[in-house]
């Protein structure tokens, strides 16, 4: 089931997504969403009588964390090798705050304090349920769903201050969506979900969640195990091999394989 909140002109609504995807990930143009009642992380799926044509709507972050982005650093053994160094022993944590998010179609805004921006497709967990302290085993008891995130990094100043909190916590720095899928579980990237990034058309990112370091449920318990995880927080897994720069006027797309395609376009702030 595909999880979306959009935007019909008034107040953000939240509904479910139907029809097929594409091959590039993209819903048939018969898609409709079904409108739920209330945020279904606290109120559950809930659909009401009340249909939109997808291509109508505008569609958002799916869900705006009230709390915060744990994102994992080098959890792909060919990423950590293009940026100089060797696979963690254990996941690298970092947070994002919950203002660096916006949603498909949105802006990434290029800040005037750094000259290179990054782009970092990215498969990313959403959490269902209060929680600590997470054995894997029940790892799939506590996520929702599953969405598609970019992880844009001021590289240049990731490597001036030593660590991450600004390269990687602009507003606008944690696009999400298009919707978040809850009908996988974490095998289904164990054995393999391509994840790839397109910019400006050109295939500059092409891996596979198989290639993950430490898998789903590693992570949740890993995470779990340091800090509660609310209803709404979000997990990012790690970017594979090929990140790169770009500028005002690149448009960037992240697509996984059976969770569609996310795409923004940079501006100079």
């Amino acid at each position: 089931m595909r999880i979306a909140r959009f935007s019909a002109g008034e107040d953000p609504l939240f509904g479910v997504v139907s029809g097929e995807l594409d091959e590039y990930g993209q819903p048939s143009e018969d898609s409709v969403v079904v409108e739920l009642t209330g945020d279904p992380l606290y109120a559950g799926i809930q659909p009401t009588e009340k249909e939109h044509r997808l291509a109508a709507v505008r569609l958002l972050a799916p869900v705006i964390p009230r709390s915060k982005v744990v994102a994992i650093g080098k959890n792909y053994a060919a990423h950590a090798a293009e940026m100089g160094g060797e696979a963690p022993p254990e996941p690298l944590m970092f947070l994002k705050p919950n203002t660096s998010v916006v949603g498909p179609g949105d802006q990434v805004y290029y800040p005037p304090q750094s000259e290179r921006v990054d782009y970092e497709g990215e498969l990313a967990i959403v959490i269902g349920r209060i929680c600590r302290d997470v054995p894997p085993e029940q790892a799939t008891d506590v996520i929702f769903g599953y969405t598609i995130a970019n992880d844009v990094t001021a590289r240049d100043l990731q490597r001036r201050d030593g660590q991450w909190s600004r390269a990687k916590g602009f507003d606008s720095f944690c696009p999400l969506g298009p919707w978040i899928e809850t009908d996988l579980d974490p095998q289904d990237f164990a054995d393999g979900r391509a994840v790839q990034t397109h910019l400006n058309g050109d295939l500059v990112q092409n891996g596979s969640t198989k290639d993950l370091i430490f898998d789903i449920p590693t992570l949740v318990a890993h995470i779990s195990a340091v800090m509660t995880l609310l209803p709404g927080d979000v997990i990012l897994t790690g970017t594979p091999e090929g990140v790169g720069p770009m500028r005002p006027g690149d448009e960037v797309e992240v697509s996984i394989e059976g969770l569609g395609a996310l795409t923004n376009t940079v501006v100079k702030r």
